[in-house]
């Protein structure tokens, strides 16, 4: 044989028995198709496999997850609020066949997605108040007593929340794409913005809120500090007239005292009881700068005219 056709013969074998393998790895799964239309069951278990060469063609596809990133749209709420909502979404191919039959590959199924839970996240955000879409749970609020009536104004009460919204988009979409071989796992709000003609009013709510609850404690600390206040002022009064009260008695108990030394000194001597009160007079009326002009008779020259 000439060793050129050998060559070319080998050359050929080569090519058609690499036309013929292929591969399968881990995270992918494999569609053959002929001439445009799927052949046989998909090809999961990895490895190497064969196909009719030329003829059949190889197409894969993904079996981990996947990503959907939605755009931002503006979306008005059931009150009326139109506020820009981003979502996101993983997903995953779960039959191989029907997804290449509906969808033919992820470009289309990103697209179809699209329009699945963009549609599902307005009809949902449609259904509920701009207050259910940025909370996920009832709670008492932490800067104002649960007693207070502002409570009720500060934080309504929510019925589903953030999470159980997310959960019933998701729960309407994979409705929706059951019969596209793909399963969607997950889905979240990546954010829930207003739009700017609205910000400036609700800026101007949550300040008006928050000036509420500034009057709120500041009325409460008055309140409280007027009651200190007068407690003060009356265990005050309670002090001072307990005090005067005791000084008073003390007072008259030296007082009696002194009346009873007066009177016990005076019955023992009451001439020399004289002398001494009339020098302690003396001593209270005189002093070095005072001149008094008196007469012989008067009882303060007594005891002086007539010294014992």
């Amino acid at each position: 044989m000439n060793p050129l056709i050998g060559a070319g013969l080998a050359l050929a074998a080569l090519i058609v028995a690499n036309s013929a393998a292929y591969q399968v790895s881990e995270s992918n799964q494999v569609i053959i198709t002929q001439f445009g239309n799927p052949i046989g069951d998909p090809i999961t278990q990895s490895g190497l496999h064969f196909k009719v060469p030329f003829i059949q063609k190889t197409n894969y596809f993904e079996k981990r997850f996947l990503e959907w990133d939605g755009n931002p749209n503006q979306v008005p709420t059931k009150d009326k609020r139109f506020i820009w909502v981003d979502t996101y979404a993983r997903w995953r191919i779960v039959d191989p066949l029907k997804f290449f039959q509906r969808l033919r590959d992820e470009r289309g199924a990103q697209s179809r997605l699209d329009d699945i839970l963009d549609g599902e996240t307005r009809n949902a955000v449609a259904r509920f108040d701009l207050i259910e879409l940025v909370r996920s749970s009832n709670r008492d609020p932490a800067d104002v007593p649960v007693e207070s009536d502002e409570e009720a104004v500060i934080l309504e009460r929510i019925e589903q929340g953030r999470q159980k919204i997310a959960q019933a988009i998701l729960e309407a979409a994979a409705r929706s794409t059951e019969d596209l071989g793909i399963e969607l796992l997950d889905l979240r709000f990546k954010r829930i913005s207003y739009v700017e003609e609205v910000q400036k009013d609700v800026f101007a709510r949550m300040i008006a809120e928050r000036r509420r609850i500034a009057e709120l404690f500041r009325s409460e600390g008055q309140g409280e500090a007027a009651r200190i206040g007068g407690e003060r002022e009356r265990d005050l009064q309670r002090i001072q007239s307990e005090a005067f009260k005791a000084a008073e008695e003390l007072r008259g108990k030296a007082d009696a005292q002194a009346t009873e030394i007066y009177a016990e000194a005076y019955g023992r001597d009451p001439e020399f009881y004289g002398f001494v009160r009339s020098l302690e007079t003396y001593e209270k009326t005189f002093d070095a700068g005072t001149y008094f002009i008196l007469g012989t008779d008067s009882d303060l020259l007594k005891y002086l005219e007539k010294p014992r």
